[in-house]
């Protein structure tokens, strides 16, 4: 099992999501997202979305193992 994060204003959107998901990439859980979580799966294909697995920035076709975390990270503005 994929262990999922969710950070900023993705958080939001990720309210019901499990924590746990299997997959075998990043881009395989966004299909899976958007089935039941559309609204999210849309949030995560923004271009600035970053992708962390096991805290380390990825790609969408990443390829992950059992155990692995996957982060979402949302474009951060501030000045």
């Amino acid at each position: 099992m994929i262990n999922l994060l969710f950070f900023g204003r993705l958080g939001d959107f990720a309210k019901n999501v499990p924590d746990t998901i299997d997959a075998s990439t990043p881009r395989e859980i966004i299909e899976f997202l958007q089935q039941d979580f559309p609204i999210l799966a849309a949030e995560l294909r923004d271009p600035h979305v970053l992708i962390a697995v096991n805290k380390s920035i990825a790609d969408w076709d990443s390829e992950l193992t059992d155990d692995c975390e996957v982060a979402f990270l949302p474009p951060v503005t501030g000045g």
